[in-house]
């Protein structure tokens, strides 16, 4: 605790310190915006690379533009929807997570000049920067849904979500009080953060209806907008047979559009452009998605929004942009956004960037599309999905335990007490490395 108070007491001089000697414009060797997941990795990772090559940056070269109070590891609020810890175990001041030598500016961007390697922040300064890393994640779309944060924000509606830290533990509320009755669990059509995270609190729903004798009192539903029960069809195909073998019914490209909480009356829009409602005595809702605000239409992003990036080296494609990067949620990768792909995004993207601002030219490093859905079906059971580009399966573990489509009590303490542990205490600072753990990959 007082090493934590020294650090904290360090990052806030050298923070006054920053302030106290500029006035309007400032300019930084990197620039990441983004305090979340993406950004706090990356950020210690490339100080840490220039370190160890023998070329130090100095404190305060890198700085971290973010307004948040709080940062939060978001496959927590899973847990906490399935009653497996209480939601103020995956929270922290955001403040508290800076090492001295990371600069943190609770400011946000407003707006992005490329061509000047600058960007200017919601209270109207100009920061400029060598090199710029977007971290800045993506967009839940609350009002996407009708009637979403109301019934949100009613305690008696049987409506909650675990994609809020507000609302993770309305889920177990609901769920653990529901006797009887109907229980959808509904998934949106297009990207999201943990597209296997709807599915994962309906298995545990599941679970808990079974083990506490009310499995005959309750039917399951999920209704998805997607075509499938996951994009990875090994995974979906066994995930197909264990929906049916466990008698809960399905209904694809069904997409929630509305809800009337006072009639508990949901409405799903299906493929050719019909409209179903479905009675509901429990709905748990996955809210659709998107891009941030700033970035769609800004110079970085593509047509669709996100930041577009070279799928391999995660450098912005166009040649003139050469000095920007970006990983995450709010990057234009093909692959499934999860904290599980940031871990492998991060040494590339810092690997490359080291090389573009050493030598004029990216390394080596490729990204393969590596990311990982840690697929709990129950409690003490977890599917464990690891793919690639192209939706390959990319297994860390089969050589040695066999077939993934498996659901083994291993996997399921990975998700519930090794990766939390490992955020905390290692990701977070720049020192996790995916299925390397703790040792950062080596590029030739």
């Amino acid at each position: 605790m007082l090493s934590a108070c020294r650090r904290l007491r360090a990052r806030q001089t050298l923070a006054s310190a920053r302030y106290a000697s500029t006035s309007t414009k400032e300019k930084f060797r990197v620039l990441v915006l983004g305090a979340g997941s993406g950004g706090l990795t990356v950020a210690n990772q490339i100080y840490n690379r220039f370190k160890a090559a023998g070329k130090p940056l100095n404190a305060g070269d890198v700085v971290v533009l973010d307004a948040a109070d709080y940062h939060y590891y978001q496959p927590g609020w899973t847990l906490v929807g399935a009653g497996l810890g209480p939601k103020t175990d995956f929270r922290r001041p955001l403040a508290s997570l800076f090492p001295p030598h990371i600069m943190h500016i609770a400011e946000n961007v407003k707006s992005f000049y490329p061509e000047s390697s600058s960007v200017t922040t919601t209270s109207g300064r100009t920061i400029s920067y060598d090199s710029l890393v977007v971290a800045a994640g993506l967009k839940t779309n609350w009002d996407g849904i009708a009637g979403l944060p109301q019934a949100l924000a009613d305690s008696s509606s049987g409506v909650s979500s675990i994609y809020s830290y507000d609302t993770c533990d309305k889920v177990w509320h609901d769920v653990d009080a529901l006797r009887s009755g109907n229980a959808i669990f509904t998934q949106p059509a297009g990207v999201i953060k943990c597209a296997g995270a709807p599915q994962k609190i309906m298995w545990m729903a599941w679970d808990r209806y079974q083990r506490s004798g009310r499995g005959n009192n309750i039917k399951i539903d999920f209704m998805t907008g997607m075509p499938s029960m996951f994009s990875v069809k090994k995974y979906s195909d066994a995930l197909n047979a264990l929906r049916i073998e466990r008698g809960i019914s399905a209904e694809f490209q069904h997409n929630l559009i509305s809800i009337d909480a006072a009639s508990r009356k949901a409405t799903f829009k299906k493929a050719d452009g019909s409209t179903v409602d479905r009675d509901f005595t429990l709905l748990h809702v996955a809210p659709p998605m998107g891009p941030l605000d700033f970035i769609k239409g800004s110079p970085v992003a593509d047509p669709a929004g996100w930041v577009e990036i070279d799928q391999a080296t995660l450098r912005h494609v166009k040649p003139e942009f050469g000095n920007i990067f970006a990983l995450g949620d709010c990057s234009s990768l093909p692959t499934s956004k999860t904290i599980a792909a940031i871990t492998s995004q991060a040494p590339v993207l810092t690997e490359n960037l080291f090389s573009v601002m050493d030598t004029g030219r990216v390394s080596s490093a490729k990204y393969d599309g590596y990311t990982s859905c840690p697929l709990l079906t129950g409690y003490g059971e977890l599917m464990l999905a690891e793919f690639k580009y192209e939706l390959v399966p990319k297994e860390s573990f089969s050589n040695y335990l066999g077939d993934q489509t498996k659901r083994r009590r291993l996997f399921y303490h990975f998700k519930k007490d090794l990766f939390p542990w490992a955020y905390w205490n290692r990701m977070v600072d720049g020192k996790w490395f995916g299925p390397s753990g703790p040792f950062r990959p080596k590029f030739v």
